[in-house]
């Protein structure tokens, strides 16, 4: 917390010149960045021959959400649980429906339909056991009154099921075969893992830090304009914890590895629950409280999302078209303004 208001007393001293000279910089590092990430994820999916759609379901996914789960774990251990749970919440929503749309626009993303069904049943079932540990049992209509809260053993139980998660998503990989094309001889020597592995941890840091820094830096230039705080908060603050993997996916969507970009998301999502949200309710001897409107509002949005992105699974043919992020795209925008109209 220290650190975020030292860099937001530091950007409030700069003049107009510099900071909008600071906010370029910062983008064209988060562009490159995220150009570095892509590249190296590609060619970590040549070299083991683990299909792409599995690169961004579990490393390029996890490199993504850690800056998530940081702030909900550091959010639980200062006392505001229903930010951390929020967080994880509010970016499975932002992912499936505002990230995954925009890469169906930009370009109709393949579709891998054996291992999408697998993760997105994976995706789909971690949405639903969120919502069903958060449940009070003894009486679930008091959820609709009183709230309820994921325990703090049952967030031990989904960093258990990540571990697991991760070690299937490989080995599921390697039992079934892949048609990814390997490097031949002369690109693995010009391409050593260690170097690549370097790289792509490079590209996760750019894309991850530029993140943080952009945000502060956009909200003072909002504030300079005078943009109500109101739509600051809806805009720079809530978008800005699911910025690492908006570029990951438009960046992969348009460089044709729109794979990355569907396992980015589907990946993003599963991590959400079994990492970002159990690691906080781990670290807290009461759990996650889960406050009445995550059931009357939070939990029904991101559960549309995820049965509309399973239609869309279903009714897709090798590709998810631009016809359908729109609708995923329509979906967020008409949850997004029921959240503000329910408030």
């Amino acid at each position: 917390r220290g650190m975020e208001e030292a860099v937001a007393a530091l950007l409030a001293g700069l003049p107009w010149p510099l900071l909008a000279l600071l906010i370029a910089l910062y983008l064209f590092i988060l562009v490159r960045g995220a150009d570095i990430l892509v590249d190296q994820a590609v060619v970590v999916s040549r070299r083991s021959g683990v299909p792409k759609l599995v690169i961004g379901a579990t490393i390029v996914s996890l490199g993504t959400t850690t800056p998530e789960a940081v702030v909900s774990v550091l959010a639980a251990l200062q006392g505001r649980p229903g930010l951390a749970l929020g967080n994880a919440v509010g970016s499975i929503i932002c992912d499936t429906g505002l990230i995954l749309g925009l890469a169906c626009m930009i370009a109709p993303l393949p579709l891998d339909r054996r291992i999408v069904n697998r993760q997105g049943w994976i995706q789909f079932g971690a949405g639903w056991a969120l919502v069903a540990a958060c449940l009070p049992w003894s009486d679930p209509s008091r959820a609709w009154i009183e709230g309820g809260n994921l325990p703090r053993a049952v967030g031990i139980l989904f960093l258990i099921g990540l571990c697991i998660y991760l070690y299937l998503s490989v080995r599921w990989t390697r039992q079934a075969g892949t048609e990814t094309p390997l490097l031949d001889a002369h690109e693995s020597r010009e391409n050593p893992l260690p170097k690549v592995l370097a790289k792509l941890i490079g590209g996760i840091a750019l894309v991850v830090g530029s993140s943080w820094l952009l945000i502060p830096a956009a909200v003072e230039a909002a504030t300079r304009l005078e943009v109500p705080e109101s739509i600051i908060a809806a805009t720079f603050v809530a978008f800005g914890t699911s910025l690492p993997e908006l570029v990951t996916a438009v960046t992969a969507a348009r460089r044709g590895h729109g794979e990355l970009a569907v396992g980015n998301v589907v990946g993003a999502d599963i991590l959400n629950v079994l990492f970002v949200a159990g690691a906080a309710a781990a670290v807290t001897g009461g759990g996650l409280d889960a406050p009445v409107p995550f059931f009357t509002l939070y939990f029904p949005s991101m559960l549309l999302l995820l049965i509309v992105f399973r239609i869309g699974i279903a009714v897709s043919g090798s590709h998810l078209r631009r016809s359908f992020g729109a609708i995923l795209l329509l979906t967020y925008v008409a949850v997004t303004v029921l959240s503000y109209v329910g408030k």
